[in-house]
Order: structure tokens, then sequence, then C-alpha cells
């Protein structure tokens, strides 16, 4: 959102020395966003199994079956089950148990499965387009010991994960360009569409998107299932890539760009065209209609484009899709218009001569309604995607939703700056443009090397000198020196006529610095909007990450409980539970532990002390976990008593962050039991 150079700003100014700096800073923060970014979580959970983790059946189940949070695809292989020596004892078929608002698959297994651990290891892809997966164990008679290692890489991580996600931020900053560009033309400088530089970025904006859209097609495979950049020329699963809604979307995002190459070449062919040889009434007239046409049209299509993202991703799931999609879209156009017509506008600053000052001046109308609409659907997904205000700090995606924030304040306190740039541009009176000499300067090596013409007659040696010393045509003494010696028959020197090239562009630049320099309000613009243009770059990194992160209303769990204990990451969670269960000798304390306390598997310790610090030998101890924002569980642990008074029990699975509420059950005897229960955060 920023302001107009003046009309003697015509002058061509080449890009600051600092810009690869910067080009290099940028790069640096970006790939320390990806590569800090763990694997994308999503909405879907697994919320129950069957048989459960860590239970111990007496006789094999027919089936395992997984219950999820929400709608998730899966697969054949999805779910496999392996025996302690690690072979498969499933059938390899996937069921389909659905049914109204619950959401279960499940696969047979063999008949005559001997006794033993199983491992469940499952994988899918949630609603909102991300790979989740995860493991468990059961056991049949009695717990054994077992050859299978359970994952440690997360779905949708490694190598893989990083190319899938550099090719997602590549995607979303084609289509900001393409779309961004277009507007800046159709809506701000018609004339730009006659002008090479931003036929270039918006060209290479299509090719890039196009090429990023591609390649997410072809690692999508890899991406949600092995993990590994061979399956990407998996033709079997490119098939089944395309029967999922992502897989559609990409391939309707390809033909839409089919038709957006076709709208490039009629705005920078015809209409470009009509633009620059526009001076008659009925050419105005033409033009006013194909201007009309192509803005319908290119509003057409980038809105479908958009939509590839809206009905794939965060927005077609959880609550109010109905609404969340269009608004989606509408965020996205928002975001191209603003972010996409700033790159076009300081394209034009630095590579384009005489850009008009009504130009930027109605492309800083368009920013601020693109700001309009940015805010107002930004603050509608926020509310969807948080749920409470403790969601904002205590969740990664309302602290990227932060982050994102104070970058959009500091994009709009640069564009106020440019703003009053703008207007004291604008007092200032405007001079006829004035272009240095460049006819040497861009002349051939041929010509510039050619030999100078004798003089006319009557002219003396002396004044062909003082012609060649003369500063008005900014024609040095070199270019008259420079010519073939005599006899040579005209052949140019290469040498020599680089030379002079190499001065002359070196003269070119001089000039040209000279007259920017003579300009600090065109300076300042500049500078601004180059940093505006920094700081949005920094933006869709940010927003791109913020998309492939767990919304913080499925990770943010109830609030204003009391008795909640905070976990520390990677460190047990310790807690005493004083208890009474009303018969003789019946008061005590059981000391838990939790190790490492985090979502996955952990290590339960169990103490039980009588009131004088004694270990108490209870006759029975249980364990459950229950996650009531998620209505997961009561998930039962039965703890082993390893020595009196001490009961232990590993792998217990917790599959969620979130406030666990966690019951511990004492008998005393056969009659006298109770149930004291404590809240723990977990992740």
């Amino acid at each position: 959102m920023t302001a107009t150079a003046p009309a003697h700003s015509a002058v061509r100014a080449p890009a600051p020395a600092f810009l690869p700096r910067l080009a290099l800073v940028l790069a640096a923060l970006l790939a320390t966003l990806f590569t800090a970014a763990s694997p994308a979580s999503a909405h879907a959970a697994l919320t129950a199994s069957d048989p459960k983790d860590g239970a111990v059946v007496a006789t094999a189940p027919a089936q395992v079956s997984l219950s999820f949070s929400e709608q998730v695809a899966m697969g054949d292989d999805s779910i496999r089950v392996l025996d302690p020596q690690g072979r498969r004892v499933d059938t390899g078929e996937l069921r389909d148990m659905c049914s109204g608002n619950t959401i279960r698959y499940g696969t047979a297994l063999h008949s005559g499965l001997p006794n033993g651990t199983y491992t469940v290891a499952w994988q899918a892809v949630s609603a909102d387009s991300h790979p989740i997966a995860g493991a468990f164990t059961f056991s049949v008679g009695a717990p054994s010991a077992t050859s299978v290692a359970l994952p440690a890489a997360g779905a949708g991580g490694g190598p893989v994960g990083i190319a899938y996600g550099i090719a997602r931020y590549v995607a979303y900053a084609g289509f900001t360009v393409l779309v961004g560009g277009a507007a800046f033309i159709l809506l701000c400088w018609r004339r730009g569409a006659g002008e090479r530089p931003l036929q270039k970025l918006v060209v290479r904006a299509w090719v890039t998107l196009t090429a990023a859209t591609l390649a997410m097609l072809v690692l999508r495979t890899p991406y949600t299932g092995s993990g590994k950049f061979a399956d990407a020329f998996d033709l079997g699963g490119l098939r089944d890539v395309l029967e999922t809604k992502t897989g559609a979307s990409l391939i309707s995002r390809l033909l839409l760009l089919g038709a957006a190459a076709l709208f490039i070449a009629v705005l920078f062919g015809v209409y470009a065209r009509r633009q620059q040889g526009s001076g008659t009434a009925e050419e105005a007239e033409d033009t006013s209609d194909l201007t009309f046409g192509l803005a319908i049209g290119g509003a057409v299509v980038s809105g479908g484009i958009a939509a590839t993202w809206a009905l794939s991703e965060h927005a077609s799931t959880g609550i109010q899709p109905v609404i969340a999609m269009p608004a989606d879209i509408l965020h996205l156009m928002a975001v191209a218009t603003w972010l996409g017509g700033l790159a076009a506008l300081l394209v034009a600053l630095y590579k384009v001569p005489g850009i008009e000052r009504d130009a930027v001046r109605r492309f800083s109308k368009v920013a601020f309604t693109s700001v309009v609409v940015l805010a107002v659907t930004g603050v509608y997904q926020s509310w969807r995607q948080l749920g409470s205000w403790s969601a904002l700090t205590g969740t990664d995606y309302g602290r990227l939703l932060l982050l994102k924030v104070g970058l959009v304040a500091v994009l709009v306190a640069i564009a106020y700056l440019s703003r009053r740039w703008t207007a004291r541009l604008a007092e200032e009176p405007a001079e006829p443009v004035r272009e240095p000499a460049k006819a040497t300067a861009t002349a051939s090596p041929a010509t510039a090397a050619a030999p100078t013409p004798p003089p006319k007659r009557g002219v003396s040696r002396e004044t062909k000198a003082g012609v060649s010393r003369g500063t008005g045509g900014g024609v040095s003494r070199e270019t008259t020196s420079g010519a073939a010696p005599a006899g040579s028959g005209g052949a140019a020197d290469p040498k020599r006529a680089a030379q002079l090239a190499r001065q002359l562009a070196a003269r070119e630049n001089a000039r040209e610095k000279q007259v920017r320099d003579a300009d600090p309000g065109r300076a300042g613009l500049r500078r601004s909007v180059l940093a505006e243009a920094g700081v949005a770059v920094v933006l869709l990194a940010v927003t791109t990450v913020l998309t492939s992160t767990e919304p913080g209303r499925a990770a943010e769990q109830e609030t204003g409980r009391g008795g909640v204990s905070t976990a520390v990451p990677d460190r047990a969670v310790k807690v005493s539970l004083p208890f009474d269960t009303g018969g003789a000798n019946g008061k005590g304390t059981v000391r838990l532990e939790l190790d490492p306390g985090r979502v996955g598997a952990n290590t339960l310790h169990l103490w039980a002390d009588t009131p004088d610090g004694q270990p108490f030998d209870l006759p029975e101890i249980k364990v459950s976990f229950t996650l009531p924002a998620k209505d997961v569980g009561p998930l039962p642990v039965l703890p082993d008593r390893a020595t009196p008074g001490h009961w232990t029990a590993s792998g217990v699975q917790l599959p969620l962050s979130g406030e666990w509420r966690i019951d511990v059950t004492v008998r005393s005897s056969d009659i006298d039991q109770t149930t004291v229960q404590k809240t723990v955060k977990i992740g």
C-alpha cells in the first residue's frame, strides 16, 4: 500500500547493491522456518481402538478397529498388525465401519494367532490433506518381548516433508504474484501491460505456480506414504492420489492454470497493443470493454485457483465449512492483490521509466480495500480455528497467528510511511522527463568502434578535437580516438569496442545515480516499497507454515479447571494423591510418575505409602486416562507389581496434547475401595 513516484522520476534506477544480500537473508529465514517447523499435524486424531492400547486379551481378536475424531482417508495398507517377530498377521483388506458421526476403520486378522504382544501401526490422511500416523500394542494371553520397532518419524516429515513444504510455499508465492501482478495492471496501470518487466514478472509467476503444483502432485504419494522420494514415480500411487480430494484439487488447479495462460496471452497481446495505440474515442471504448472482460475473467480464474486451497485444507473441515470456504477464497485473493500488487509496483519503480503518479495512487486505494477484506476474513478465520483466547498463546497455531498479525502491522506501518513520501512528492512541481544520451551507450560494439567519417571541408582539426572533448552529447574523447587505424579497411577492434561499452555503461550508471540521488523523495519511496516487499516475503512464509499447523481449536483443551499440573516438555509428570478407602488402615498416598510426560508412549510408575511413609502393598491398583475436551477415554492401564508398594506400566500411549484427567483406583481390602483423580497438562 504505497504511493506514487513523481513525473520526473522517469530515469531508470538500477536495484540497490544490497538487494542480493537481502535476498540471502530472507532465504535463510525461510529455510529456518521450514526446517524448524515440525511435521504437520491435523484435525483428525485417533480417539479409540479395539483392542485398546496396552490391553491384554484372553483370546486373539478377529479384527482390529480404529476410531477417529474426524473423517480420514485410508487404504488397504493403512492398518498393519505385526506379530512379535515383525510378520504381518492382518489380511490387508480395509474395512469401512463408519456409521453416522462415528468414523471407524478396521482390518481382519488371521485365525489361530499365538500368545504374545502384537503391534498395530496405522497411517491416514486427514480431511484437511495432512498425513497422520501412530502405533500401539496389545497382547494375547500375556505380554511378550517383541522385535518390532515403532516408527520414530512423524507422518509427513523428513526430506520429503521439507520438499513438499517448499513446494507449498512456492505455490503460494506464485499465486500471489500472478494474481497481484495482473490486478495491478488492470486496476492501476493499464499501460503496464506493454512493459516488458511486468510481463516477465507475471509469466514467471505462472510458470512458478504451475511447476510447484506439479511437484506437489508428484510428491503427494511419498509425502502421505513411505516418505521415500523413489515413490514419486509410482504410477499406482499417483492414481490413488488422483482419487483423493487433494489430488482432485491439484488437477483442477492445473486446468485453471491453462485458462490463466490464455488470459495472460490476451493481456500481453491484444490488450497491450490496444493500450499502446488507443487514441480515438472508438479505440478507447474498445479498450474499456476488453478491460472489463479481462477483469471478470481474471477474477473467475483466480477465484477458482484460490478455491483449490479452500476446498482441500483447513477451511473445508471443522465448524461452518459452508461459510469458511468462501471466506478463505476472499482472504487468499485479498492477500494476492495486496502483496502481489506490491511486487508489481516494486518492479515498475525500479525497471520501468516514467510510471504515472496516478497509477500508484490507484494501487493505494486497491491495497486499502484488500487490507479491509483481509482483516474481516482473517478475524473470522481466527475465531473459527482458535476457539478461545487461551489458544492464542497456548498453541503453535495461536503463536504463529500472533506472529502473522505482527508482520501485517509492520507492513501497514511501512505502507503509511510510503503514503507520507507520496504526499511529499505530490507537492513538488513536475519536471520534464530528461533522458540521458544513450545512443552511444546502447550501440553495438561494431558501431562504437566504426571509423569516424572525415570532417567536412572547412572544419579545422582543433574544432574536431573540441567537439570530441565536449560534454553536451555525453560522448567522451575515447569515442573518436577509438576509430580503427588507417589502412584497416574499417575493421572493428573487439577489445577496444568492449572497453568503450564498459566505459559508456559506467558513465550512464553514474549519470542515473546522480539524477536519482538528487531526488531524495523518490529514493525514500523506493526504499519503503522495498521494505514492504521484504516483510511481505516473510509474511507469506509464516502464512504457509500456518496452513500446515494444527488449528488451535483442535489442540486447545478446556480451561479454568482447578488442580491442573503443567507438564514440562520431556520431563516426567509427578503428582501425589492422598486417598482414604474408608476401612481400617485405608489411608495413604499414591505417588504417580509419567515419564516423559508427553504425547506418545510413556512409562508409568506408581508408589503407595502409608501415613508413616512406609510402602503400602495394596491388593489392587488401577489407572485410567481421560481427555474430556476431546471425548477420548477412559484409556485403562493395568500396572504390574514390581516390588511391594511399587507398580509400573510401559508403553502408555497418550494420543493428543491437552489436559488429561488421571483416575487412580485403589483397593485396600475386599470391600474397601476409592478413586482419586488429578488433571495434568500433556504436550
